[in-house]
């Protein structure tokens, strides 16, 4: 809602943050991403993305499909369902509800794992935010930390940017999704 608020008045890169933000507490939320683009196509910049292999989207779709949390309560009902499982497996005298055990105790340790896996993904991408937002009308990024540094380009507001390396107080260097490199100021940017 308030990515909405920042859209009808007009402030992109503020309307961008928050639903980028929103996006990370629900990942597989259509709306969110409809808004974002919305907001994206009104953004100055438009950047070539370096492609990436079908396998490697397909998995961010899929960790992205459903939520932190809705990844745990999945892992939970696998893990349960992998004990019942091996009860089957180990305590039942027929041959065919062994078999039956075996084989859905595998699957359900898959589910498990993979579960756990992406949950952790999501977790880390929640923790780590290593990502932000251009706030300035617009911004040059330099080729050092400081303003006598060569300029290489200019972004505008509304920017996507990943942060590369933050030891700095006042700089940070940037990486655009092309694989461009760069530094710019702490006040021009926020973190998503």
């Amino acid at each position: 809602n308030l990515g909405n608020s920042y859209y009808k008045v007009n402030e992109i890169a503020k309307a961008i943050l928050n639903y980028e933000r929103a996006l990370l507490l629900q990942p597989g939320n259509g709306d969110i991403r409809a808004n974002l683009e919305i907001a994206r196509s009104k953004t100055v910049d438009k950047v070539e993305t370096v492609p990436e292999v079908f396998f490697v989207t397909w998995t961010k779709a899929l960790i992205n499909s459903m939520s932190v949390d809705a990844w745990a309560v999945c892992g939970v009902v696998s893990f349960l369902l992998l004990i019942v499982s091996l009860y089957f497996f180990i305590f039942s005298k027929q041959v065919v509800l062994k078999k039956v055990g075996f084989i859905t105790g595998i699957v359900f340790l898959i589910v498990v794992v993979m579960t756990n896996v992406f949950a952790f993904k999501q977790k880390k991408e929640l923790l780590n935010r290593d990502s932000a937002i251009i706030m300035n009308p617009s911004v040059t990024v330099r080729s050092t930390p400081s303003e006598n540094g060569t300029s290489l380009f200019i972004l505008h507001e509304g920017h996507k940017v990943d942060i590369k390396d933050s030891s700095m107080k006042d700089w940070k260097e940037i990486r655009l999704e092309d694989g461009k490199v760069g530094w710019v100021p702490v006040s021009s940017i926020e973190i998503i």
